[in-house]
């Protein structure tokens, strides 16, 4: 199915090639009502090349443009914009089309990638804090938006399982460690014992030097060791997976950087005898001299004491995602502090030789009230957990007061619904860049642009076919006849236009403002077109735009891994 964006982008082709112009220039939706449903820049650019005056040339564009099956007749605006305004039939017959689709017009890439996702990616022996929510829920979905547009996807955590501070942990746990504390919190009682051994380290020499025989110990395999590292772990992944469920995100695999261990010494070796590496000041270093911006900026993947770093575990990583997992392309969803870090390994990555398609996803921070980054009052990380929790009670407290008489089930049920989405998108809402501040009032709010507010136009949906006795909508027509109906019928259609949008520069926030857009549409509609008590044929058409947009509502929310109540 295509969409009116695609029909009219190639009647405008058509018409420059008629007028023996090049094809330059977009076809976008207005930004503006006033000046129609779609306009293109074509005359601007053309003008600009061929130093003629804009509105001219778009006056010969449109003397070979032919969509009178489509729209009205495009007009001239400002410097040069060509404006187009949908017919109201062909609104009508879009959305019969859209109505009978299953996938809501979106279509599938027509070149498919093989795409690992790499988001999340906590470290172990530590609660996931808020700053998590936001790898969290942008890779989840950019994830599911990818899958649905027919990409295949691999969902890899990375989980920082290896490293430094498992000294600590395991001197804390021979030495410190509360068994009854265990059971009851295991990850707030690993927290304890590291907080205190890295405390006792930094004035007590002896402390500090016995964690780091720890440390060696587990890095040459004891089993003592081991074993008790295997177990931080799994009491780890055991609270994650708690967070996960609350979220319903999933991972196809964990491969965290314990399992690229035994690559590292490989990597260096081969990096040194490609030459891409060298030996300096007896650490193993790659430089840039031939790129500018990463020229006085080298790059360490082996330490001069032998050690390895984060560097030579991505670097192992890049490798067994495109060797191994046969990836093509390999996305990081990680915050923008690493981006020079990225720029390094995918350079390196380049000059292995790999053609995958790289992109690091940087993201902004999530604040608190003072604008500052979130913190609890005693100044740690907020635990992600713990906000989560505290969302679906206040959902709770909300649902108590303007719904009753609900059973409890339905009232836990809907309030994890109503809590969780809100978290989501409060993050997915904004520009990926921009720094947040994190406001209960304001995400749970039900007006404005919140999940709530989504979510109370699809609960609005089925409460009408709810009234009419009816579970979906039956029809072959659309009679689009008033303002409302068709500005609702038109938010529709751009449902297919705006989905694949989303992953041109990584950007949740495009879907959600869409169905922000949809809600206030709808909601509209709702006020000033009378469904249930109209007259048929308009009656059976209003219904059936009830039902499309509870579907695209749902659909959309739920490429933001976002669900909807049927009742709040």
């Amino acid at each position: 199915m295509e969409t009116f964006q695609s029909l009219l982008t190639k009647k405008l082709a058509s018409a420059l090639a008629a007028a023996g112009f090049d094809n330059v220039g977009e076809l976008t939706q207005a930004t503006d009502p006033r000046f129609g449903d779609y306009q293109t820049n074509a005359a601007l650019m053309l003008g600009k090349q061929h130093s003629e005056n804009p509105r001219a040339v778009a006056e010969k564009i449109l003397q070979h443009l032919n969509a009178a099956d489509l729209c009205e007749s495009p007009t001239v605006a400002g410097a040069g914009f060509i404006n187009f305004t949908l017919l109201p039939g062909a609104v009508a017959n879009k959305t019969a089309e859209l109505f009978a689709d299953e996938r809501l017009g979106v279509a599938r890439s027509t070149s498919p990638r093989k795409i690992v996702i790499d988001f999340g990616s906590p470290n172990v022996a530590k609660p996931m804090h808020v700053g998590h929510i936001r790898s969290t829920a942008l890779g989840d979905a950019l994830a599911r938006i990818a899958t649905f547009l027919g990409h295949d996807v691999i969902r890899d955590n990375h989980i920082g399982d290896w490293g430094t501070q498992f000294g600590m942990v395991i001197w804390g746990w021979k030495n410190l460690l509360d068994r009854e504390a265990l059971q009851r919190g295991p990850l707030a009682e690993i927290v304890r014992i590291y907080k205190e051994t890295n405390a006792r380290s930094t004035s007590d020499p002896a402390v500090r030097d016995a964690c780091r025989q720890e440390l060696v110990k587990l890095q040459s395999g004891d089993k003592e060791n081991i074993d008790i590292w295997n177990e931080c772990v799994a009491l780890s992944l055991q609270d994650f997976q708690h967070v996960y469920q609350l979220l319903d995100i999933h991972y196809d695999i964990q491969c965290g950087e314990s399992f690229y261990n035994d690559r590292l010494a490989g990597v260096v070796e081969g990096l040194l005898k490609s030459g891409i590496a060298e030996i300096s000041e007896r650490a193993v270093v790659v430089f840039f001299r031939d790129i500018p911006e990463l020229a006085d900026k080298p790059c360490i993947i082996r330490k001069s004491d032998g050690g390895f770093n984060y560097a030579t575990s991505d670097i192992a990583t890049v490798d067994y995602r495109i060797t191994e997992l046969m990836r093509d392309t390999v996305w990081y969803v990680v915050g923008a502090p690493q981006t020079l870090h990225f720029k390094q390994i995918f350079e390196i990555a380049r000059r292995e030789g790999h053609q995958a398609d790289f992109r690091h996803i940087p993201f902004g921070n999530v604040l608190g009230e003072d604008r500052k980054l979130m913190k609890t009052r005693s100044g740690e990380n907020v635990p992600l957990r713990q906000l989560l929790e505290e969302a679906c009670a206040r959902a709770r407290k909300i649902i108590e007061e303007k719904n009753p008489n609900l059973a409890d089930a339905e009232k836990i049920d809907i309030a994890r619904t109503i809590g969780i989405g809100a978290v989501k998108y409060a993050d997915l809402s904004q520009y990926r860049m921009t720094d947040y501040v994190f406001s209960w009032e304001k995400m749970l709010a039900l007006q404005g642009n919140t999940a709530p507010y989504l979510q109370n136009a699809y609960v609005r949906v089925r409460s009408i076919f709810r009234k009419a006795g009816e579970a979906a909508a039956k029809i072959e027509k659309f009679v689009l006849h008033e303002a409302a109906e068709i500005t609702l019928a038109k938010r529709l259609c751009q449902f297919a236009e705006i989905v694949p949008q989303v992953l041109n520069d990584f950007r949740p926030n495009i879907l959600a403002n869409y169905l922000f857009e949809l809600a206030n549409n709808f909601h509209a509609f709702y006020e000033g077109c009378p469904v249930l008590r109209s007259d048929e044929p308009v009656r059976s058409s209003r219904l059936a735009l009830c039902d499309l947009t509870g579907r695209v509502l749902q659909r959309g929310l739920d490429l933001l891994g976002i669900k909807v109540p049927e009742k709040m």
